[in-house]
């Protein structure tokens, strides 16, 4: 299966951007639906954003639509989130994962990537 390895996560001030990856190996990248996902201490496990296979289809999490832009290449193997106008509650470990579908739940996705630290100071 895909392996996934985030990066691009820091502390920023608020009102930042960031520019999140996710490189994967292993598979054919362009089979999979791809989606950021980010938890904060002590709470569950959020969308944030997911793109089809093809680029078709985009989401994104109500609380970073219009901020937050999703994009992936199919040829570097990476997927992106970049996230504008931060603000402190964007604050939470950012994973990305894959699957075969487009879905929006956790409980969807069997891979995920380790996480990168996303710290927004107001």
């Amino acid at each position: 299966q895909v392996q996934l390895v985030e990066s691009g996560g820091g502390l920023v001030q608020a009102g930042g951007s960031l520019r999140l990856s996710c490189a994967a190996s292993g598979r054919t990248f362009s089979n999979y639906a791809m989606v950021w996902f980010r938890q904060a201490p002590g709470k569950e496990r959020d969308f944030v954003a997911g793109i089809s296979r093809s680029s078709g289809s985009i989401y994104y999490a109500e609380s970073v639509k219009g901020r937050a832009a999703i994009s992936r290449d199919n040829a570097k193997n990476t997927v992106y989130l970049q996230m504008n106008s931060l603000k402190p509650e964007d604050t939470a470990v950012y994973f990305c994962a894959a699957g075969p579908l487009l879905l929006t739940t956790h409980q969807s996705y069997a891979v995920w990537g380790q996480g990168t630290q996303v710290t927004v100071s107001s």
